[in-house]
């Protein structure tokens, strides 16, 4: 993953990855830069407890990522399953 800037109200941020998808990780980065930005010459005080809170969203975003392409996964083997693909529904579920 690389990134061409920092995220800043009218400048574009550029990610990208070769031969795969974006991880969990790197999709929660990208949607938290959106979302929320710490600035550097905060009180110390109140950029430590921004971090720890950004910290936790990221935890619950990184989850609730892994539980949707879990999801997704179970939903892709059943269509094959039902569908007669037996050999697709098991590349599948090795996934």
């Amino acid at each position: 993953m690389s990134q061409s800037s920092t995220p800043m109200v009218g400048q574009v941020e550029v990610f990208a990855t070769q031969n795969r998808g974006y991880s969990p990780e790197e999709i929660t980065d990208m949607t938290l830069n959106k979302i929320l930005y710490i600035g550097k010459n905060l009180d110390p005080v109140i950029q430590q407890q921004a971090v720890e809170y950004r910290d936790q969203i990221r935890s619950v975003l990184i989850n609730a990522i892994k539980t949707a392409q879990r999801s997704e996964r179970t939903t892709l083997y059943n269509l094959c399953k039902q569908q007669g693909h037996e050999d697709m529904a098991e590349v599948i579920r090795k996934l």
